[in-house]
C-alpha cells in the first residue's frame, strides 16, 4: 500500500504547488471571501470569483451621508420606499468626486495640447467656439460610459465580451489595444520632451522616455493606499496644468474681447478646416471611454437598488461636468497663448510640441520665471498624468475583453510594456521636430480610426434594455447620441481621407487601401446593425439563398 501511496502524494504536491504559483498570478480575494466552508459557497459566488473586476470590493469607497452607519441605513431604507430623489449633499459629492478628474486627463494630454496650439497659432481665437463644443460633446460621450457602468456594475470591455461573438470581441479588443498604444506613445513622447526642456536639453528624449516608463511602478504603489490617495494625486497634477498655463495666459495678455468673440461666434474658413478637424478629432479618445465606464465602479454602489444608482448618475454628472469645465479652459489657455503669440506669423506653420517652448520663450522672453519652463512644467504634469491614466486603462480593456485574472502589477507590467518598448524605438529614431509632428499625425490617424469602435459599442449598450433596465436611454436621447457619433465619424473620415489622400500614392497602395477601407467600413456597419430587424431579415435572407 506505502509503496502505490507515494508516488500519488509526491503527484498531488506537485499539483499544490502548480496552484500556489498561478494563485500567486491572481488578486487577493476581499475581505471575507476565505472564511466559512467552501463546501457552502454557492455556484454563484463561484463564477462571479473567476470574473474580472474593475475594483474588488475592499478596493472600493463607502460613500456615506454621515458617520453613522444605522442612520445611513434608516435613510436608504426610507429612499428605497419613495419614489423621490435623495436630497442633494455636499459630503456625498466630495465622496464621489475622483472618477470625472481622472477622465477628464485625456482631454489634456500631450495630443491636445499639441492639437490646440497648433488651433490658436493657424487659425487664432476663431476656433474657440469648436472647442467648446467640442469638449460638450465629449462630455456626452463621458456621461453614457458613466451611466452604462454604474446601472451595469460592470466596465465596456466586460460587457462587450459578452454581447459580441468571439471574432468581433478580439477585433474589438485589438482595435482598443492599437488605440491605447497609439495614445500612449504621444503621452510618453511629450513627458520626454518635458523632462528634455526642464533639464536644459541635457537629458536627450529616450532618456526622458525610459524615466517615464517608471511612472508605472509609481503608481502601483499608489494604488496600496487607496482610490482616494489615487485620485488626490492627479487633482495635483490637473492644478499643476491649470496653475502653468494660467501663468502663461496672464504674461502673454491675450485680447480679452477677441476671446470671447471666438467663444460665442461660429467662424470657420478654408484655411482652418484641418485644424478644426483636429480640435473636434483630440476630443474623443477611444481608451477613455473603456476607462471612465470602469473608473466609476470605484465606488460601493449597488447596481440592483435603483436609488442607489440614480443618486450615483445624479453625482457623477455634477463631478464629471465641473472636471471637463476646467479641462475646457485649460486648452483654452492653451490656444489663446498661441494665438497671441504665433497667428499669422512666419512659424505658424511649422509650430509643434517639441519647438513650442523654444518658440515661446523667444518671442515673450521671461520675468521671474521663464516662459519656457512654465511650458515644460505644465506638459509634464499632463504627460505623466495622462500616461498613468493609460495604463489604468490598459489594465481594464485587457482584463475586460480577455477576462483575465491577475495581479495588478502584472497586467500594469504588461500593458506598460506594449507602449514603452515602440516607444523608445521612437525616441531613438525620430529625435528631431520635423520627424516627430510625421509621426504625430500618423499616431492621430491610428486613433481616429479607432473612435468608432468604442462609440458604437457604448451607444448600442445604453439603448437596450436587457443591459440598462430601466437605466437604458429614451429614443430621443439616442437620436442625440447617435447624431454626435455620426457627426464625430464623419468629421475623423474627413480627416482620414485628407490624409492619406496626400500620403499614398501608386496603384498598388491604393487598391491595398481600398481594400483596408471595404473591411473597416464592413465592420462598423456590422456593429451598426447587429441585433436590428434589418440586420435579422439580411440573415433570414441569406439562409433561404444557401438552403
Amino acid at each position: 500500500m506505502s509503496a502505490h501511496a507515494v508516488p500519488g502524494a509526491a503527484g498531488d504536491a506537485g499539483a499544490a504547488r502548480a496552484d500556489d504559483e498561478a494563485r500567486a498570478l491572481l488578486p487577493a480575494s476581499a475581505p471575507g471571501g476565505d472564511h466559512g466552508d467552501a463546501g457552502t459557497s454557492s455556484g454563484g459566488e463561484e463564477e462571479e470569483d473567476l470574473e474580472e473586476r474593475a475594483f474588488e470590493a475592499s478596493e472600493k469607497v463607502l460613500v456615506s451621508i454621515s458617520d453613522d452607519p444605522d442612520a445611513d441605513a434608516d435613510l436608504e431604507a426610507q429612499l428605497a420606499s419613495s419614489s423621490g430623489s435623495p436630497p442633494f449633499s455636499w459630503r456625498k459629492l466630495w465622496l464621489f468626486t475622483g472618477p470625472g478628474f481622472l477622465m477628464s486627463i485625456a482631454f489634456l494630454d500631450p495630443g491636445n495640447l499639441e492639437g490646440d496650439l497648433q488651433a490658436g497659432a493657424a487659425a487664432g481665437d476663431t476656433l474657440l467656439w469648436l472647442l467648446m463644443w467640442a469638449t460638450a460633446m465629449g462630455l456626452l460621450v463621458q456621461l453614457l460610459a458613466a451611466r452604462l457602468g454604474v446601472a451595469t456594475g460592470r466596465h465596456l470591455a466586460e460587457l462587450c465580451r459578452d454581447e459580441y461573438p468571439d471574432w468581433a470581441r478580439r477585433a474589438l479588443w485589438l482595435m482598443a489595444e492599437v488605440a491605447m498604444v497609439g495614445a500612449d506613445i504621444q503621452e510618453v513622447i511629450g513627458s520626454a520632451i518635458a523632462i528634455k526642456i526642464l533639464s536644459n536639453g541635457y537629458l536627450p528624449l529616450w532618456a526622458g522616455v525610459v524615466i517615464t516608463a517608471l511612472d508605472c511602478f509609481i503608481f502601483l504603489s499608489l494604488e496600496n493606499y487607496g482610490v482616494r490617495k489615487l485620485e488626490a494625486v492627479f487633482a495635483v497634477l490637473i492644478a499643476t496644468m491649470a496653475v502653468s498655463f494660467a501663468w502663461m495666459f496672464t504674461d502673454t495678455k491675450p485680447n480679452g474681447k477677441d476671446l470671447l468673440i471666438g467663444i460665442l461666434v461660429p467662424k470657420l474658413s478654408s484655411k482652418t478646416i484641418r485644424q478644426a478637424v483636429g480640435v473636434v478629432g483630440c476630443v474623443i479618445m477611444p481608451h477613455n471611454v473603456f476607462l471612465h465606464s470602469a473608473l466609476v465602479q470605484s465606488r460601493k454602489i449597488d447596481p440592483k437598488k435603483e436609488y442607489q444608482v440614480r443618486e450615483a448618475l445624479r453625482y457623477y454628472s455634477i463631478e464629471s461636468t465641473v472636471a471637463l469645465a476646467i479641462s475646457f479652459m485649460i486648452n483654452l489657455f492653451v490656444t489663446t497663448v498661441f494665438a497671441k503669440g504665433f497667428y499669422g506669423s512666419k512659424e505658424a506653420g511649422s509650430i509643434g510640441l517639441e519647438n513650442a517652448g523654444q518658440y515661446l520663450q523667444e518671442k515673450f522672453g521671461g520675468g521671474f520665471l521663464p516662459i519656457l519652463y512654465i511650458w515644460g512644467i505644465g506638459l509634464l504634469a499632463a504627460g505623466q498624468s495622462s500616461t498613468i491614466t493609460g495604463t489604468y486603462a490598459g489594465q481594464f480593456i485587457m482584463g475586460g475583453f480577455l477576462n483575465l485574472r491577475l495581479k495588478k502589477w502584472l497586467r500594469a507590467l504588461i500593458t506598460r510594456s506594449f507602449a514603452i518598448v515602440p516607444t523608445i524605438i521612437v525616441a531613438l529614431f525620430f529625435d528631431s521636430s520635423d520627424a516627430l509632428d510625421v509621426l504625430n499625425e500618423w499616431l492621430n490617424v491610428l486613433q481616429s480610426i479607432q473612435i468608432p469602435f468604442a462609440l458604437i459599442p457604448l451607444i448600442t449598450l445604453v439603448s437596450k434594455e436587457q443591459v440598462m433596465g430601466v437605466f437604458r436611454i429614451g429614443r430621443k436621447m439616442q437620436a442625440v447620441t447617435w447624431t454626435v457619433a455620426a457627426l464625430l465619424i464623419t468629421i475623423n473620415g474627413y480627416l482620414l481621407l485628407d490624409f492619406f489622400s496626400s500620403e499614398i500614392r501608386g496603384p498598388l497602395y491604393g487598391s491595398l487601401l481600398c481594400v483596408a477601407v471595404l473591411a473597416y467600413a464592413s465592420f462598423i456597419l456590422y456593429l451598426i446593425l447587429r441585433g436590428t430587424e434589418i440586420s435579422n431579415q439580411m440573415i433570414v435572407a441569406i439562409r433561404k439563398r444557401l438552403s
